[in-house]
């Protein structure tokens, strides 16, 4: 099977050569769509690929990205953004996945955030999908492709490496932009909206969206990160009985997640309540996370927070032997963190006393 990999860009030159040297290893034809660029990009775009185009750029991702779709000609198509970045081996497990291809849809691990290059936030997005489907994106922000058809999962990760920060206000003026011409945003885009108020600091407003996308029709999902951006906002202001509730009411909804677990493990290790705050980061680390429902996971939170903070408790309730064995767990996760390093260096002298 052929696969086209499609990418919309604006003012990447920094990064899309190494994008595009990663793609060109797997694709039969790349596509790119170029926005509105001021620098060089199209420039270094053209050293891979003549299949350039010029999009006028409208405050819709999804026009960009559906466009771009378009111009593809291959039996698969895939998407990509120009500071993602794909080994050497996940290359090679892509172009096998496309060889052997019988799916509709396949999606794909996207790691967002990175301890050096170890992945700590990871989620899996509707990566490739077949042409003839006419599968199309939707929202103007924070786009995606409604899953359907004969749907697989692939471990061919792929790194979010971005080395510039976005315009931070530029979602939230692009959703008020919407509201303001009398667009009733739909669930998924009122919980994209909720979040980017919680991230610009507008912890009251966002509190508002949010609690009025958890009371409506919404993905599960996007409901459990829902009550936990509830959860940030209160906490924000200041109001830690509501911020409490809301991570319950996360419960509501699946079986509980080592991120939630772990903040009520914080919770009680701030009121001093050791046993209740072992009981929660015990929890975290057998949690299900349901990495392929699609939510956002954590991987911290799963292993290194746990782990280090059960280290810490029972070291005060005298237990080192058990306290060891956790800050051992924390350093076989992340062997260069100090706080490690400290801890064992401490544990080695209080069990050689004890001997």
């Amino acid at each position: 099977m052929s696969l086209s990999v499609c990418m919309i860009v604006k003012n990447e030159e920094a990064v899309i050569g190494r994008c595009l040297n990663c793609v060109c290893k797997f694709a039969d034809q790349i596509i790119v769509v170029d926005t509105g660029s001021a620098d060089n990009t199209v420039e270094e775009v053209k050293k891979f690929t003549d299949n350039v185009y010029f999009f006028k750029w409208c405050d819709d991702f999804s026009a960009a990205r559906n466009f771009s779709l378009e111009k593809a000609d291959c039996e698969y198509v895939m998407w990509l953004d120009a500071d993602d970045v794909i080994s050497d081996e996940n290359c090679k497990k892509i172009r096998e996945l496309v060889d052997g291809a019988t799916f509709d849809m396949a999606f794909l691990p996207y790691a967002a955030a990175f301890d050096g290059d170890k992945p700590t936030f990871v989620y899996y997005r509707e990566r490739i999908f077949k042409r003839s489907k006419n599968y199309r994106f939707c929202g103007a922000v924070h786009e995606a492709v409604e899953p359907y058809g004969n749907i697989v999962y692939s471990d061919a990760a792929i790194y979010h490496k971005k080395i510039k920060n976005s315009r931070p206000l530029r979602n939230l003026a692009i959703y008020q932009g919407q509201i303001s011409k009398g667009i009733c945003l739909d669930g998924r885009s009122e919980f994209y909206y909720g979040r980017e108020l919680l991230f610009a600091g507008m912890y009251r407003e966002s509190i508002a969206v949010l609690e009025h996308f958890l009371n409506g029709n919404g993905w599960t999902e996007n409901k459990i990160e829902a009550c936990l951006d509830v959860y940030r906002a209160y906490m924000a202001t200041d109001d830690k009985k509501n911020a409490m509730q809301s991570l319950l009411r996360s419960f509501l909804f699946a079986p509980p997640r080592s991120e939630a677990c772990c903040l009520l493990g914080g919770y009680f290790e701030e009121q001093n309540n050791v046993n209740s705050a072992i009981y929660w980061y015990q929890c975290a680390l057998s949690c299900n996370n349901a990495e392929k429902e699609g939510g956002f996971v954590n991987l911290d939170y799963s292993g290194f927070i746990p782990n280090i903070r059960l280290c810490v408790l029972y070291d005060k309730l005298g237990d080192y032997a058990r306290a060891n064995a956790y800050n051992e767990a924390a350093g076989a996760i992340k062997p260069q963190n100090e706080s490690y390093i400290y801890n064992k260096s401490y544990f080695e002298n209080k069990l050689k006393k004890e001997v």
